[in-house]
């Protein structure tokens, strides 16, 4: 690999994510990046927010650029990539508790595996979504489930992993708020009231794989959109659980829809959850898919085991 020697890497991990498994396997993770040629730089996450400038001020100095830790540490790095205004290609180590991107893109769990795709796997162009002056890498949410990813301890996460996020939405779903919305898309809008919303670019969702709907692609320029309607009575609210845990969102209510770009203009502030980390209360929110925006590794042949 001499032709690689002069490569340099920049190394960023979250030294807390997934009960802190990073660091008894960070020399394992370090050695496969020098073998495969590269000079490595080591950052481990300082803060809340640390991925994002690091990765804006420096990803431009180097030719690779790795992150490890959880959903919420690879959306930070992504964003300060795309701050960054360089397309150096991201490797992703998964080390969270969900890792529902990395399941998308078939990466492998062991953290050793995930670091050889990282450094020797092939390129995927990625699409990445904006939200409003925010991006995001697998999911833009509100209402019902969205406030579990951050309530959740991250004990029970780490104990349960997804089935927490489960078990606690359903467990809301009779006395959650609800938001009447004005939904405007390609070929569309809506306006109802809705107690769940989610802007996906991911095969699966707190862990779920399905839960985003059919045909779904990471690199079609597409968001994939799902509306869950305000429950009247108890036999609406069993068809919501039904279609949800089937993963058959097929229901007079629940709307799901393709598109590239949509606004959101809901009749009150609502929270709203990036990558399942807090994305602020909004008003109006202008979504729009930046096609094939990022490009992260994958591995040469999926692993379909």
């Amino acid at each position: 690999m001499s032709n690689m020697s002069n490569q340099r890497l920049l190394f960023i991990y979250n030294p807390h994510s997934g009960v802190g498994k990073v660091k008894s396997q960070l020399s394992d993770i370090l050695e496969v990046m020098v073998q495969a040629g590269y000079s490595v730089t080591v950052h481990p996450t300082q803060a809340a927010g640390d991925a994002i400038n690091v990765a804006a001020e420096r990803a431009g100095d180097y030719d690779l650029v790795v992150c490890c830790g959880g959903d919420g540490t690879l959306d930070e790095t992504v964003s300060g990539l795309m701050n960054s205004g360089k397309n150096v290609a991201l490797g992703y180590i998964p080390a969270g508790s969900t890792n529902d991107f990395a399941a998308s893109l078939d990466l492998p769990k062991n953290m050793k595996k995930a670091a050889e795709v990282a450094v020797s796997g092939k390129d995927f162009p990625c699409d990445v979504g904006l939200f409003g002056e925010k991006h995001f890498i697998y999911v833009a949410a509100f209402g019902l489930f969205t406030d579990v990813s951050y309530q959740t301890s991250q004990e029970l996460k780490n104990v349960l992993g997804h089935a927490a996020y489960i078990l606690e939405g359903v467990k809301r779903i009779g006395n959650h708020p609800s938001y009447r919305m004005r939904v405007e898309y390609e070929g569309g809008c809506i306006e109802d009231e809705f107690i769940y919303g989610m802007i996906t670019n991911s095969l699966s969702v707190g862990g779920i794989k399905g839960m985003t709907g059919e045909n779904v692609a990471l690199n079609d320029g597409l968001f994939e959109v799902m509306l869950v309607r305000k429950p009247k009575n108890i036999v609406e609210r069993n068809e919501i659980i039904a279609a949800l845990t089937k993963l058959r969102p097929e229901s007079d209510m629940i709307y799901t829809f393709k598109t590239k770009e949509l606004q959101i203009s809901p009749y009150q502030a609502i929270p709203w959850t990036l990558d399942g980390e807090f994305g602020g209360d909004q008003t109006q929110i202008h979504l729009k898919n930046l096609h094939r925006a990022l490009t992260i590794r994958v591995p040469l042949e999926p692993d379909l085991a």
